[in-house]
């Protein structure tokens, strides 16, 4: 398996402990391809959840940008709800699993099959 087939399969385990759900293999592996090459830097692979200035970053260049959807207080309070459900000590936070949550959250998925 490739570098980026073993990364899949840890998200993958993470959304199972995490989030208690078995992941969309092909969305998962949509939303990671599109990372390109930042799933393989440690920092940029990981979102801080405590950091505000990480999550508006999160809003702006995911949800607003690549997703396609319209500023307003609900797009923070899904990525704290993740943030949340991830759990708070997780120092791990992939940002693949983030936004492949939130990409199931607001039901966006068909932003990855064009």
């Amino acid at each position: 398996m490739s570098k980026r087939d073993d990364l899949i399969v840890k998200y993958a385990a993470d959304i199972k402990d995490k989030f208690g759900e078995a992941a969309d293999m092909d969305l998962l592996t949509k939303v990671t391809v599109g990372l390109g090459p930042a799933i393989y830097n440690i920092d940029a692979s990981k979102v801080s959840g405590s950091d505000e200035k990480e999550l508006e970053t999160v809003k702006k260049n995911y949800l607003i940008k690549k997703l396609g959807l319209k500023d307003g207080p609900e797009l923070m309070d899904a990525v704290k709800s993740v943030v949340e459900k991830y759990g708070s000590s997780n120092r791990n936070k992939h940002r693949a699993v983030i936004y492949y949550q939130l990409c199931k959250h607001f039901k966006k998925a068909a932003v990855y099959n064009k």
